[in-house]
């Protein structure tokens, strides 16, 4: 799983909107295990293997390509670069860290030099420095509208856990790709759906849904824990195995779906948790309301201090995903 995981964390970003990058990595590392593979409109992946049997189940399996970050939205006169929000930013965690642009220029996230301890962080006291002395210097190696993140990383921690950027969801990712790498002869014929723009109001979920009619939607990403410091109540912890969604502020997942998905975990000996988000959302409410419904459900990965540099996950509960997914997809043959 680390070794996948390391191939999705590219040099260089892939924001909402500008997912051309990690596209394309993934569609080298899915084309060995499926049948088709195609790129929609809006620049969705889907990868098509085909089932078996005279009717089978169509399933669509949903993680998302794309990553919170920023544009550009003007250049100062001595060379300072202010930029834009994509996703949901927190500027107090992305203040005095390094960023990337989908170029390569490479610079650092600063506030103004007045910015007092106590206040407020927004994008208007914030800027980049790439070390440019002028307007017209910086403009030679950036323009307005170029996009650019928070430095991708991944490094070790203890056991199976990691942390880096962006976790989210390039461990969804991961887990589609391992679960792909591990089906052969499925009854279900399973779309493998890497979506575009989902940090921006899942943009691309839906489109791909409407065009794939699933019977089933079963969404792959990351969900807050409740287990460190200060954290609101939730019974997700790190390390407690998947965490099969029961709601979040965006979603009711199917309930006959939730329970197979617990019952397969307990048959299966799969550590797996019970997930109630008390805000956010995921691809799963968008797909389950495209055309005319789906069963829709989610299988979430643990993840502490989302949307921050330091996004940290314990690679078991992800391994667990893999291996419930393939058992509920398993299922019946």
């Amino acid at each position: 799983m680390y070794a996948t995981l390391k191939k999705l964390i590219p040099a260089r970003p892939s924001i909402s909107g500008h997912e051309s990058g990690i596209r394309a990595i993934l569609t080298d590392l899915m084309r060995p295990f499926v049948d088709e593979i195609s790129t929609d409109a809006m620049g969705n992946l889907i990868c098509r293997k085909k089932g078996k049997g005279k009717n089978p189940r169509r399933v669509a399996l949903v993680a998302h390509m794309d990553e919170i970050g920023f544009v550009v939205n003007f250049i100062e006169e001595k060379g300072s670069i202010r930029i834009a929000p994509v996703g949901g930013i927190s500027f107090r965690a992305a203040a005095g860290c390094p960023v990337t642009f989908e170029n390569g220029v490479r610079g650092v996230l600063c506030t103004n030099a007045d910015v007092k301890a106590d206040q407020e962080i927004r994008s208007d006291v914030c800027f980049v420095d790439i070390g440019a002395k002028s307007r017209a210097e910086a403009a030679r190696r950036v323009h307005v509208g170029d996009a650019l993140a928070l430095t991708p990383h991944l490094f070790r921690l203890s056991g199976k856990r990691v942390a880096g950027r962006p976790l989210d969801d390039r461990i969804g990712c991961a887990v589609l790709v391992k679960i792909a790498e591990a089906l052969s002869d499925p009854v279900p014929e399973v779309d493998f759906v890497f979506s575009v723009q989902e940090e921006v109001g899942c943009r691309g979920a839906r489109p791909a849904a409407f065009a794939l009619q699933p019977e089933t939607v079963l969404a792959f990403d990351v969900t807050g824990t409740g287990d460190v410091p200060g954290a609101k109540s939730m019974a997700v912890k790190l390390g407690d195995g998947v965490a099969v969604k029961i709601k979040d502020a965006s979603v009711m997942c199917h309930q006959g779906l939730v329970a197979e998905l617990l019952a397969l975990a307990k048959e299966k000996n799969i550590k797996a948790q019970s997930e109630v988000l008390l805000y956010g959302g995921t691809d799963t409410g968008a797909m389950q309301m495209a055309g005319a419904g789906c069963r829709a459900g989610a299988l979430s990965i643990p993840c502490r201090y989302v949307h921050s540099g330091v996004e940290t996950l314990d690679l078991a509960d992800a391994e667990a995903a893999v291996a419930l997914a393939l058992a509920y997809l398993k299922a019946g043959a």
